[in-house]
Parts: structure tokens; C-alpha cells; sequence
């Protein structure tokens, strides 16, 4: 999968219905940090203004804070930051409490060589899928990559689309809403192509994305509960010269159910759509 070109950032508020118990001046905090990602590797404190809406001498105070804390750092010999080690750390954190990725690596570099292309293991965060474990294959023709960290979204990425439909109504309905308000004018056409891959998802097993995330990359996508009762999702998929849909359907969504279904017995989860 190729990571699209990189839209005009958009400002990134602390969300305006934030339960009362949150603390206002920590919300701004993580807003600043939430500013920065490979499109915007160093940033001064009026861009980071005009991002989040916060006043400058606000986030002039808030940026001391955190790199005061290591979260950010001073660009050297300018007076930009750029996210700092502690963020490194807390990452680390995180993915080291992912046993799933030990146990996952080994199968997933399997069918990654096997297939030519990549496979990627990602967890939800808020409305995008979050990738904790990224293996492709040493011939693969992708020139632009998705790696840890790498964020896709819900609605027209394979993995998002996967992580929708384990839901169950209840469940999916509050998610879709928010899709709505976030996309806007744009969101029939995603509604339209989610529901259709939902579908797929409830006859196979899996569901796919055909040049809907990246016009030239096809993928297909199951999802997993995992031992602690979460829930993620691995797609596999490459280069559409070379993951033409009828592969996708005859080959590459039933290997990559086969993968999974070894990697939940051997986890202790659950591959979605397996009694």
C-alpha cells in the first residue's frame, strides 16, 4: 500500500464535545503534539497556532511544558520544535504491550513473501487505523510504504473497513455518525463503497479496497478479537497491476484468513466470522 499525498493539514482543535472531567489546558497540550506527522516534521509556535486555534503565548507556555518534559524539543539553531524522545518512549510502551505483534510477525512475514506484497496489523484510533506491525515482502514494487505509525482511514482502507464490520449495529451506528460529520459532502461516496465491502465482508470473511484508499493499490482485510477482548485488524494487498480483485478474491483473502486463523489459535483470539 502506497501512502497517498499528503493534504493541506487542517486545524487540529481539541474535540469541542470533550467530556466536563477533561482538563483544558492538557487537551491543548495534545493538540500540539497531534500537529505533528510526516508532512509536518518541524513546526513554530505560529504554526502550531494557526493549527489548533490556540493563541500564540499560549502555545508558546504549553510547547515549554512539553519539552520540559521531553515530549517536544527545540529544533537546533532555530525555533521550531519537533517531537521530542519522551514520545519515543510512551510508543515503545505501548507496542512492547502488544504481545500480539511477537506472535503475529512470523506468519505475517510468511504471506508477505509468499504474496509480493505487505501486510500490516493495525489497531483503531479514533476515526483512523493506527499500524503496530508492518512485513512486506523483499520484492515488492511499492516504492512509497506504510510503516508503524502510518495512519489509514475507516471508511476506504481495507483495515478500516475490516474493524467496522466486526461491530455489531449498536456498535457501528455512533462510529458511521461521526464518519458523517467529519466527511461532509463527501461521505455518500464513502457510505456507498463501505457498505458494499461491508457486505463482501459478511459473505467471505473479509473485505477489500480497490483503489479506494490509493487508486493503485488493492488490498483485502480481516479482523480479529483479540485475547484482551480488542479488536484489530490485518489486511494484505500490493500493487494493482499485481492484486487484481479476482486474485484478491481467489487467493489473498482466503490465504490471509488462513494466516489469521493460526495466529488467533495461537494468541488465544478470535478471527471474526470463525464459530
Amino acid at each position: 500500500m502506497a501512502k497517498p499525498a499528503t493534504p493541506k493539514p487542517a486545524k487540529k482543535k481539541a474535540p469541542a464535545t470533550a467530556p466536563r472531567e477533561t482538563v483544558s489546558a492538557l487537551d491543548r497540550g495534545l493538540a500540539l503534539l497531534h500537529c505533528f506527522d510526516a508532512g509536518q516534521r518541524a513546526l513554530g509556535a505560529s504554526d502550531l497556532a494557526r493549527l489548533t486555534g490556540i493563541p500564540r503565548p499560549s502555545v508558546i507556555r504549553l510547547a515549554a511544558t512539553l519539552v520540559a518534559h521531553r515530549l517536544l524539543r527545540v529544533e537546533p539553531g532555530g525555533e521550531r520544535y519537533l517531537l521530542g524522545a519522551g514520545v519515543v518512549s510512551l510508543a515503545h510502551q505501548f507496542l512492547t504491550g502488544l504481545d500480539l505483534r511477537a506472535a503475529a510477525r512470523g506468519p505475517m512475514q510468511a504471506l508477505a513473501e509468499r504474496s509480493g506484497g505487505s501486510v500490516y496489523l493495525a489497531v483503531r484510533d479514533g476515526l483512523e487505523m493506527v499500524l503496530v506491525e508492518a512485513c512486506r515482502s523483499p520484492t515488492t514494487m511499492l516504492a512509497a510504504r506504510l510503516d508503524v505509525g502510518s495512519r489509514v482511514p475507516l471508511p476506504n482502507s481495507a483495515l478500516g473497513r475490516a474493524w467496522l464490520g466486526a461491530l455489531d449495529d449498536a456498535q457501528r451506528q455512533p462510529v458511521l455518525d461521526a464518519l458523517r460529520r467529519l466527511h461532509g459532502a463527501e461521505w455518500p461516496a464513502l457510505e456507498a463503497g463501505l457498505q458494499r465491502a461491508l457486505a463482501e465482508q459478511a459473505r467471505s470473511g473479509w473485505c477489500s479496497s480497490a483503489g479506494a484508499f490509493h487508486r493503485e493499490i488493492n488490498s483485502v482485510a480481516v479482523a480479529m478479537r483479540d485475547a484482551r477482548g480488542d479488536l484489530v485488524a490485518f489486511n494484505c494487498g500490493g500493487p494493482a497491476f499485481s492484486f487484481g480483485e479476482e486474485r484478491l478474491r481467489r487467493e489473498i483473502g482466503p490465504a490471509l484468513r488462513d494466516t489469521v486463523r493460526a495466529i488467533a489459535a495461537e494468541t488465544g483470539s478470535q478471527l471474526i466470522g470463525d464459530n
